[in-house]
Parts: structure tokens; sequence; C-alpha cells
């Protein structure tokens, strides 16, 4: 809708990154409070934090050039574009770097695994449903075209030319039904963490829920790359159903028989 808050003589501030700013910032403040109710050391919890967000930007860049190798490959000069680098990128392939990023770093500072994790899970969704306003703003992560009342018509050519969103064609609000989701995910866990839970509950429940309103909201979202091995189901649904299961299996299976009696 408006890619650009702020453009001057050639250079803009995009909205999307300033959201995506504001939203990693909400993410760590709302981790750092947590991080003090649970009495963890906080500064080693930032420090965490800001190191899983920029594996996370790598990871996303990243899998988002693997989902599209074919279109890279043939043309290497585009992946050091502004246009790339000011792209989204894939979230799963952000996610699963800064969970890659937060064991070896907690590992070495003797953090615990899940406790930490529980700590970062409302911040996570907070942050990302902020990030895909982000998103709505600039144009990108786009829906299929609808006729429904609540579809959006993109009509800045600035958005197309930035991330290429067709314009004059109603869409499916991709972004807003997720950010929306990530809000409602945020307030469930936040009420969840202040309750007894068991070690891995809270983080396995934001996996799961995340992972079914992913899996979901795929089906309307536009794609540029082919679903694997022929069928229905594209390939961030197959990994959104991989982060559902992780999460089933931290929520509900692996909790000790007292931890899951609350």
């Amino acid at each position: 809708m408006y890619p650009k808050l702020i453009s001057l003589d050639g250079f803009f501030l995009p909205t999307y990154g300033l959201l995506v700013a504001l939203g990693f910032l909400a993410a760590l403040w709302m981790a750092r409070r947590l991080a003090v109710r649970s009495q963890l050391d906080p500064e080693a919890v930032t420090n965490l934090g800001v190191y899983c967000a920029v594996a996370g930007l790598l990871g996303a860049k990243v899998m988002m050039l693997l989902f599209d190798w074919n279109y890279y490959a043939s043309h290497p000069g585009e992946i050091l574009t502004l246009r790339t680098l000011q792209a989204g990128g894939v979230f799963q392939g952000g996610l699963i770097a800064a969970l890659a990023t937060a064991f070896v770093y907690m590992r070495k500072h003797g953090l615990p695994g899940l406790k930490t994790a529980d700590v970062f899970a409302p911040g996570i969704a907070l942050g990302h449903g902020i990030g895909r306003l982000g998103c709505f703003a600039a144009g990108c992560c786009w829906g299929v075209e609808t006729h429904l009342p609540w579809a959006v018509t993109f009509t800045k050519q600035d958005a197309h030319e930035l991330v290429g969103v067709p314009l004059n064609t109603p869409l499916h609000p991709t972004q807003l039904y997720e950010s929306a989701a990530e809000f409602v995910i945020f307030g469930i866990l936040y009420r969840r963490f202040r309750s007894p839970h068991a070690g891995g509950a809270i983080i396995g429940l934001y996996l799961l829920l995340y992972g079914l309103v992913r899996f979901f909201v795929e089906f309307v979202r536009y794609h540029q790359q082919p679903n694997p091995f022929g069928g229905p189901l594209s390939t961030t649904q197959w990994l959104a159903l991989l982060l559902g299961a992780v999460g089933l299996y931290l929520w509900r299976f692996r909790q000790p028989a007292a931890g899951r009696k609350r």
C-alpha cells in the first residue's frame, strides 16, 4: 500500500524495514521482560535475541534463494541487488537459522534451553505480527486473486517495482491474515506464560499454532515456486507441518505427567 514512508532525491525509507525494526525491538523488549520474570540473565537473553535476529535475517534470505534457485542461478547478478536485499525472505528459513543459533549460544552460556525458548516465544509472535504489517505496506507476500468483500487492491507503482505485486487486482490480504493471527497467538502465549508451565510448553504452543496458521494461509497465498512431489501442498506448507509437529511434541508429549496436569 505504502512501500516508501519517506522519499527524497532517490533515497527512501521503506515502510517494511521500519516496521520490521519496530517488531524486532518489541520482541526483544518482551523477551527481556519475561527473562526477569523467569529469573534468567536479561543481558544474556538480550544478546541472544540480537544474534538470533542476525541469523534469522540471513536464514530467511538463504531459503528465499533456495526456493527460487532456478531464477537466481540464471540471474546471479540479482542476488546482491537492492531489491533482493530489501526482500523479507522466507520466515521459516529465518526461524530455523535462529533456532540453530540459539542452541549454540545457550549451550555456550549455560542458559536452560527450553526455559529460554519459552521466554522468546511471545515476543516472536508479537514481532512477527508487526513485521507482517510491513509486508502489507510493501505489497510482498501477497495472496491470490479473490472477489471477497475484504479483498485488497494494490495501486502503487512503487510496490510493483519493488516486490512484483500485481496492481489493480483484488487479492487475498494474506499479510493481514497472518498478522492478525500472530497477535492472537501472542495474547494466548503471554497469558499462558503467566501461569505455571513446564519448560518447552510455550515455545511448543507457538510452533504448533503458527504452523497451523501458516499451513492454512498458504492455500490463498501466491506462490512462484512449484509444489514439490507434484502434490497440492507447497514447500512452505510441508515446513509448517514439520514445525507444528515439533511444537505438538514440546507442548504435550514431551512434558512429564505432572507438567500436563494443569
